[in-house]
């Protein structure tokens, strides 16, 4: 689906806030409601917007730690990559798990609710996980920027 500099100010503003209204949107980008809603609609069907969620504040909710842990598996071979991937899609506290380059194989960030939970969590889920060579922490100290934004305008001139 080609993007119009409207649809991408739709996208901008929906990332920032998805419970605007469609009159809200259709008036921030010049639009009536209907035309405006079968944009929306579009970018729906062509999987552009994936899905519409609350963002949950961590910190009000306790949950104080973020770690980013680097692992380093046994081996790379296909069925150890797919079942290592499979026991860390289960696990809510890995909130995001890429593959790398380099000589690490996974990051995984985790967010725990206090340092004695991450060590539970690392002593009794972490290192449990299937062919782990090596892991190593590293703890969030201050959050400089955070969010779920995609630089749009940036990406898709």
């Amino acid at each position: 689906m080609k993007l119009s500099d409207t649809d991408i100010r739709l996208l901008e503003l929906l990332q920032r806030d998805a419970s605007l209204t469609t009159a809200e949107l259709a008036a921030e980008v010049n639009l009536s409601q209907s035309p405006c809603w079968r944009r929306i609609h579009q970018m729906e069907e062509a999987g552009i917007i994936a899905r519409k969620v609350n963002v949950l504040d961590r910190e009000k909710l306790g949950m104080e730690m973020v770690v980013f842990t680097t692992v380093r598996l046994e081996s790379t071979h296909g069925e150890v990559l797919e079942t290592f991937e499979r026991a860390v899609a289960e696990i809510p506290e890995i909130v995001e798990c890429y593959t790398v380059t380099g000589s690490i194989d996974y990051m995984l960030k985790s967010i725990t609710r206090d340092i004695r939970h991450y060590e539970r969590f690392l002593r009794k889920t972490l290192a449990q996980l299937p062919e782990v060579r090596e892991m190593h922490s590293h703890i969030a100290v201050t959050k400089i920027k955070e969010t779920t934004e995609l630089p749009l305008a940036t990406q898709l001139e």
